[in-house]
This record gives structure tokens, C-alpha cells and sequence, in this order.
């Protein structure tokens, strides 16, 4: 895209702005950024990031839940919201032209939500549905089981939604102490990509959210240890669904780019190793892929896949013989070569939707402090090495640092422990 600017700058109260310009669109995407989520929740407060999240829609002083929905809707706009264990985020995406109704409306939800106790024992009871949703989805509860035990009682092991008893005593009065200690300028960055001008932008955030002050409470996370082990947990489904996982990387390491450009040499595409040598080579499974968590102080670097209980423990080797071979052989230059091309050809396709702008923009300034832009990322991908992705595979992939997390009609004995070397 040609013409895209950016811009920092703060609000009058000091809430960071971070916003690129992109006149060849008519639509902008602007997010709310709060750096608190489920990893900064005491045990008894489990899943109230989450919670607060669900609120803010449930009505402000001047607008009920439904002259939100209709109002957003009158303007063919998106409002949604949602939670990590690291943030909690509100967006908007609306055409250019209603950019100050998009502001106002999320701004309003933002600063003014009514919290009725009514709402609030409502939407307990909606949470306690997606929670048993996500238990009964083995694909998707797997990696919660998986995060529980790797983590173990540190607040990063607990899942975002909470537990039916955290769920079920939720106070209005609780909500609002702990919106008081992290809803705070200083803890809130708002991103925007699209059409419009950096004046208009500005004005009109600072107009609705510029005065807003809170004082500021300093977060102090616990750093976790990684839990390596073997653990099983029986359920009456067809397949065999696991998790396996080892050490991975902080947002801001310097390595991070070689680490991504390993989780697509392994398996987060088609012509990724596993994807290759599980499902088209042996058609043992319909499903894995790996995947990257990075924290601001730690990360993880999982496989998962589904498959049947005969076919695991192959499953299992087949993972294992390939994070051997790049740790005994490395990759080629011409591997190397191809999976540059395929993070090039990803950030470049991913760049075409404004509300990935509008989320690398964000993450960029809370985890990094600073912007980077696409030709300075395509640069960093430019410099990994066949020798860099080996070194890499030879830190993070060691014995002791490797997690399994297996749900099914599975028993443990079914697991050799000599699967788990490499």
C-alpha cells in the first residue's frame, strides 16, 4: 500500500496513540489496548478480565445493550472485544465517514458502564455456557489442560474464562476494584489504521477519552517456571487429541523471527514438515499444526494434533523424529529460502486488512515501545540462517523442557517415556 504514514502521540491525560494512515481504504479499524488480563488475576479472581470484557456491552448511563448493538449495526460497523492472558482489547471497524460516531460509541462502553447487578448475574450465566462450550470441544480444551499443567500454579496456567465457582461469585463490586487498580492511562494504548486524518483522529479521541484519569498501579507479574512431563486425562470421544510443547520465546527476544520462521519449517502450513509427513504421507491424522505463545517474560512452542488411539503413539514418534532431524541436520538453503518467501508473502497479505494493522500496531507498542515498520520486518526475515534455526531447535527442544498433554480414552502406560527424548 502506497501513501501509509504514522504517527505516535499522546492524549492529554498521556494514553498512548499509535496510528498509521492509509488513504487508499474507506474504513478504519481503532482499538482499545489494555495491558492486563487473565495472568494479573488473583485465584479467587479467575476469568474477571474476561468478565469485565462481557460487561462493557451490557449498557453505559446514556445507551442499553441494545441501542449499542442497533446503533453499531445503523452504521454497517463491527464492535467486539476480546481477552488474552496479557491484554484485554475493545475494537471498532466502521467506514471513514462515521469515524466520530465509531469514537463515541467506544469510547462510551469504555468509560461508562452501567455494571447492573441485573447484567452481571445474566451474563454469569453466558460465561458459564462458553466455558462448558470450550469443555466440550477437546480441540479447543486441550490447550487450557495443556497451559494448567506446563504452568503449573503460576496465574498464567489458569484459563481465561475462569471456573464455574470464580464465574459464579462475581461482585459488582469486584469489577469495579479491579477495573480502578488496571483500567489506567497509563496501562492503555489505542491503535487505528485506515483512512483519516491524524487531526481529526486525534481531536476526537482526545474529546471523548482525554480526560479520563485514573492513577496508576504498577503490575508486578510472577515470572513462571516451565513444568516439563506427561499428563493424560480420560474422555469419552472418538480421538486422541494431544499437545506437545517445550520452551519458546518472550515477545521481545532477539531471536523471535528465527523462532518464527521454525514454527513454519514445523507445522503451521501445508507444506510444513509435519503437516507433510503426518497427514500426506501417512494420512495418520486430519489435523496438527504448531503454534507460538509469547509472554512478555516467556513463551511456549506447541504441536498439536488429533489422531487414533492406535495411531498415537506413531503420531508422537513422527513429531519427535523431525525436531531430531533439524537438530542433527538443520534445514537447507533452499528450505530456508521457502519459508522466507512464506513469511514475506503472509506479513504482506496480512498487511491488506486494517485491523491486522491495527493489532501489530498495538502489540508492537506494548511489548516492544516502538513501531516497526513492514520494510524493517521483511529485513529481519531476511537475516535468519539455516545455522541460526538449528541452534535454536537445539536451545528450546531438550528433554527436560518437553510437555505432553493428552485427552482421550487414553492411559498413560500407552505413552513410551523414551518418545519424549530428543
Amino acid at each position: 500500500m502506497k501513501d501509509i504514514s504514522f504517527k505516535k502521540v499522546h492524549l492529554d491525560n498521556g494514553i498512548r496513540v499509535v496510528a498509521e494512515r492509509i488513504p487508499s481504504v474507506k474504513s478504519v479499524s481503532l482499538g482499545i489496548w489494555v495491558g492486563v488480563g487473565s495472568r494479573d488475576e488473583s485465584e479467587k479472581e479467575g476469568g474477571i478480565s474476561h468478565f469485565i470484557e462481557h460487561m462493557f456491552f451490557k449498557g453505559t448511563r446514556r445507551r442499553s445493550a441494545h441501542d449499542i448493538a442497533l446503533e453499531i449495526d445503523s452504521i454497517g460497523g463491527e464492535l467486539n472485544a476480546f481477552t488474552t492472558r496479557e491484554t484485554t482489547t475493545f475494537y471498532v471497524k466502521i467506514l471513514d465517514e462515521h469515524l466520530s460516531k465509531g469514537i463515541d460509541i467506544i469510547s462510551d462502553i469504555f468509560l461508562h458502564s452501567s455494571l447492573v447487578k441485573k447484567e452481571i448475574e445474566k451474563e454469569k450465566q453466558v460465561i458459564l455456557e462458553e466455558i462448558k462450550m470450550v469443555e466440550d470441544d477437546p480441540e479447543d480444551y486441550i490447550h487450557d489442560m495443556h497451559s494448567f499443567m506446563v504452568w503449573d500454579k503460576n496465574p498464567l496456567a489458569r484459563p481465561i474464562l475462569g471456573n464455574t465457582d470464580t464465574v459464579r461469585n462475581m461482585k459488582r463490586e469486584s469489577l469495579l476494584r479491579y477495573i480502578e487498580r488496571h483500567y489506567h492511562p497509563d496501562n492503555i494504548v489505542i491503535s487505528a489504521a485506515g483512512n483519516f486524518d491524524f487531526p481529526v483522529l486525534t481531536g476526537q479521541l482526545n474529546k471523548n477519552l482525554g480526560k479520563f484519569s485514573r492513577d496508576k498501579f504498577i503490575n508486578e507479574r510472577t515470572m513462571p517456571t516451565l513444568k516439563g512431563g506427561i499428563w493424560t486425562r480420560k474422555k469419552g470421544i472418538e480421538q486422541i487429541h494431544f499437545c506437545l510443547g517445550t520452551m519458546g520465546l518472550p515477545q521481545r527476544h532477539e531471536n523471535r523471527y528465527a523462532l518464527y520462521a521454525l514454527n513454519a519449517i514445523m507445522g503451521s502450513s501445508m507444506s510444513s514438515r509435519l503437516f507433510q509427513e503426518v497427514r500426506e504421507k501417512r494420512g495418520l491424522v486430519y489435523t496438527i499444526y504448531s503454534y507460538i505463545s509469547s509472554f512478555t517474560d516467556v513463551g511456549l512452542l506447541n504441536i498439536y494434533a488429533g489422531t487414533s488411539k492406535e495411531a498415537l503413539p506413531k503420531v508422537l514418534e513422527l513429531v519427535i523424529r523431525e525436531i531430531r532431524k533439524i537438530k542433527r541436520d538443520g534445514i537447507s538453503r533452499r528450505e530456508m529460502s521457502r519459508v522466507k518467501n512464506q513469511m514475506k508473502g503472509s506479513l504482506m497479505l496480512g498487511l491488506e486488512s486494517i485491523s491486522n494493522r491495527m493489532s501489530r500496531l498495538a502489540r508492537d507498542e506494548m511489548y516492544l515501545s516502538r513501531y516497526f515498520s513492514p520494510e524493517e520486518i521483511i529485513d529481519e526475515i531476511e537475516k535468519i540462517t539455516p545455522s541460526q534455526i538449528r541452534d535454536l531447535t537445539e536451545g528450546l527442544f531438550k528433554t527436560p523442557y518437553l510437555s505432553l498433554a493428552v485427552l482421550g480414552p487414553v492411559n498413560k502406560e500407552m505413552i513410551p517415556e523414551k518418545l519424549m527424548r530428543v
